[in-house]
């Protein structure tokens, strides 16, 4: 298609000097060269799965950006030692499924099961870093999924003594961390860093509990 393109716009220099026929068939090819190539990238539009906050149009592969950086992990034992100076707990694991902020993971039938386990005693099934996370979570157990720290983690919504208080309460029943619990950003970014420590508490305050790599965190006991 980009050779036929060419083709015809060369051709179209010399236009006017062409028989009436030939001249004719060659703005049509022009406009077939240029309509093919915006019919072709529809149809791969179309025909490609597209998931995440930005999607992108085209064949599949084209247009990606970066990655963005992974999320708090669940610790060792359920506990974290230190931090980083990305704000979170030493030992977390990459986080939200593909690695950023832009896409929602795809929770297993396990875990998809365990969310939605009593999903009518509680406000929220779970609760999670970021509203990309909380989205694929909250689609996959059709129960409401609490995002810790708006879009990315860094809004100052909501606090720790807020949340505390909503645990405390039953409100909430799964924290989820490592790998599927959103990205954190160090509050030297200008954000909230009420995210890192509501994450931060519950990892040292509840069990952790590792479901086909996810961590979970069970907020229905008692903190220790």
């Amino acid at each position: 298609m980009p050779v036929l393109g060419l083709v015809a716009a060369a051709a179209l220099t010399g236009v006017h000097r062409m028989p009436r026929a030939l001249a004719a068939g060659v703005v049509v090819a022009a406009v077939l060269a240029g309509l093919g190539g915006t019919a072709a990238w529809s149809v791969a539009t179309a025909a490609t799965p597209h998931t995440g906050a930005i999607p992108a149009s085209g064949p599949e592969g084209h247009g990606s950006g970066p990655g963005g950086r992974g999320g708090p992990g669940g610790m060792r034992d359920g506990r974290g030692a230190g931090g980083p100076a990305n704000g979170l707990p030493d030992g977390g694991a990459p986080g939200g499924g593909p690695g950023d902020i832009l896409g929602s993971p795809t929770p297993s039938a396990q875990v998809t099961a365990l969310l939605q386990e009593d999903a009518a005693d509680y406000t929220w099934v779970a609760a999670a870093v970021g509203s990309n996370q909380a989205a694929g979570y909250q689609l996959a157990s059709g129960g409401p999924v609490l995002a810790l720290g708006g879009f990315n983690g860094t809004d100052p919504y909501p606090t720790l003594d807020a949340f505390r208080q909503m645990v405390a309460d039953g409100r909430v029943h799964w924290f989820v961390g490592g790998s599927g619990g959103g990205m954190i950003a160090s509050s030297d970014t200008g954000g909230s860093d009420a995210a890192t420590r509501i994450a931060e508490w519950v990892q040292a305050s509840f069990p952790a509990r590792t479901v086909d790599g996810v961590t979970l965190y069970d907020l229905s006991g008692a903190a220790s």
